[in-house]
C-alpha cells in the first residue's frame, strides 16, 4: 500500500528539479493566457484546444531541459550553434518559400524554422565562449563574440524575419554585456542609435517618400517605420494593425469591457488577435488594472530569472540564466510597445499568452535551462 512518504519521494523525483517560484509564475501566465486565448478564438475553439496540446509538448520540453546539468550544455553548445548556421545557409540557398518570406527548410515529412534554434543556441555559445577566456579576456574577445553573433543574426534578417532576428541578436548581446562589455563601448552606440531616431523623427517627412531608399532594409521594413510615425496616411492598409489595436488598448480603460465581450475583438477589427495582437484582446478586455497583473507576472518571472543567474556558481551559468532571463524581457517589451502604437509592427508574440507552438517550446526550453541552473546550484552547494 503506498504511504505519504512513497508519495512525496515520487513528487520530488517527478518535479523536485522545477523551481517553485517560476513554475507557479509561468502557471498563472498560462492561465492569463488561456483566458485571452479563449476569448480571441471563440469562433475557432479548435485553436484553444492546439494551444493545450501545445502547453503539454512544451511542459513536456522544459521538464527535460530541467535534468540536464549546466556542464552538459556548455559541451553541446558550439554543435547546436554549428548546427544552427548550417541549417540557416541552408535555407538561404533553397529554404521554402512562404508568404514571401524563406524562413523554412522543408525535410519531407515536415519543416523546420532553424532561426528558432538560434534563439538558445545563440547564448548558450557565447557564455560557453566567455567561460572558457574567463581568466583573461581582451577586446578581442569581445570582437570574436560580436561575429559570432552577427553572423546567424544577417542570415535570419536576410530570410527577411526582423522580430527573430531582433531576439536572436538582443539574446547575444545581453551575454557580451554581463560578460563585462565596456560602457565606454556601449555609451557610443547607444548615442547613434539614439541620434538616428531623432534623425528619424525629424526627417520622417522627407524620408519615407515612396523614391527614398533605405540601406540595409527591405521596402516593407521602410514601410512600418514610417507607417508608426503616422498610421493614418495608410489607415486600411500598412496602418490598419496599429491604429485597431491602439484602439483596443485605449478602450480598455481602467477595469476593461469583460471577459469575452470586447468589441474590437469580436467584430474582428484586430488583426491577428490570437498571436502577435494578443496583447490588444487583453488590454479591452481587462483594461489597465489586467495590464498591471500581466507586467508585475513578467516582473516576478524576469526577476527570479535574474536571481538565478546571480547565484550561479559558474560564469557559463551566469551568462547564459542572465541572457534568458532578459530574453522575456525583449519579448514582452516589443510586442507590448508594437501593440501599443510605439514600436514597429513585427512579428513577436507576447510570452506565453500569444497562440503559437513553436515559440512557446522556445520559452518553456529557456525556463528549463534556468530551472536547471538553480537546480545544480543546490547540488553544488550540498
Amino acid at each position: 500500500m503506498i504511504n505519504a512518504a512513497q508519495v512525496r519521494r515520487a513528487w520530488r523525483a517527478v518535479f523536485g528539479r522545477l523551481d517553485g517560484m517560476l513554475l507557479a509564475t509561468i502557471v498563472l501566465l498560462l492561465g492569463f493566457g488561456l483566458t485571452v486565448l479563449f476569448s480571441a478564438t471563440y469562433d475557432t475553439p479548435a485553436r484553444f484546444y492546439d494551444q493545450l496540446r501545445n502547453i503539454a509538448v512544451a511542459t513536456l520540453v522544459m521538464w527535460v531541459a530541467a535534468q540536464v546539468p549546466p556542464q552538459t550544455l556548455m559541451r553541446i553548445a558550439l554543435p547546436i550553434y554549428t548546427v544552427g548556421v548550417a541549417l540557416l545557409i541552408a535555407v538561404a540557398m533553397f529554404g521554402a518559400v512562404r508568404k514571401g518570406a524563406r524562413r523554412w527548410l522543408d525535410l519531407g515529412v515536415t519543416s523546420i524554422q532553424p532561426s528558432e534554434i538560434m534563439k538558445i543556441a545563440m547564448p548558450l555559445t557565447l557564455a560557453w565562449y566567455f567561460h572558457k577566456r574567463e581568466a583573461l579576456l581582451r577586446s578581442r574577445d569581445y570582437v570574436v563574440a560580436t561575429l559570432l553573433l552577427l553572423v546567424p543574426v544577417a542570415l535570419i534578417a536576410k530570410q527577411p524575419d526582423l522580430g527573430t532576428a531582433i531576439l536572436v541578436f538582443a539574446a547575444g548581446l545581453y551575454v557580451i554585456f554581463f560578460a563585462g562589455l565596456s560602457w565606454k563601448l556601449i555609451l557610443p552606440v547607444l548615442f547613434v542609435g539614439l541620434a538616428g531616431i531623432a534623425g528619424v523623427l525629424f526627417f520622417g517627412d522627407r524620408i519615407c517618400q515612396p523614391e527614398v531608399q533605405w540601406p540595409g532594409l527591405h521596402d516593407y521594413q521602410k514601410q512600418r517605420i514610417c507607417t508608426l510615425l503616422d498610421p493614418t496616411t495608410d489607415p486600411l492598409g500598412k496602418g490598419f494593425h496599429t491604429i485597431q489595436s491602439t484602439i483596443a488598448v485605449g478602450s480598455g480603460g481602467l477595469t476593461g469591457k469583460g471577459w469575452l465581450k470586447g468589441t474590437q475583438t469580436h467584430l474582428e477589427f484586430i488583426p491577428e488577435r490570437h498571436t502577435d495582437f494578443i496583447f490588444a484582446v487583453y488590454s479591452e478586455e481587462f483594461g489597465l488594472i489586467g495590464n498591471a497583473l500581466l507586467l508585475l507576472l513578467y516582473l516576478c518571472l524576469v526577476g527570479r530569472g535574474l536571481v538565478i543567474a546571480a547565484n550561479a556558481p559558474t560564469m557559463f551559468a551566469r551568462l547564459l540564466a542572465g541572457s534568458i532571463s532578459m530574453i522575456f524581457f525583449t519579448y514582452v517589451f516589443v510586442n507590448m510597445g508594437m501593440v501599443s502604437g510605439i514600436l514597429p509592427v513585427v512579428g513577436v508574440p507576447l510570452p506565453l499568452v500569444s497562440y503559437g507552438g513553436t515559440a512557446l517550446v522556445t520559452l518553456f526550453l529557456g525556463i528549463g535551462i534556468l530551472m536547471s541552473v538553480q537546480n545544480h546550484r543546490k547540488l553544488v552547494q550540498t
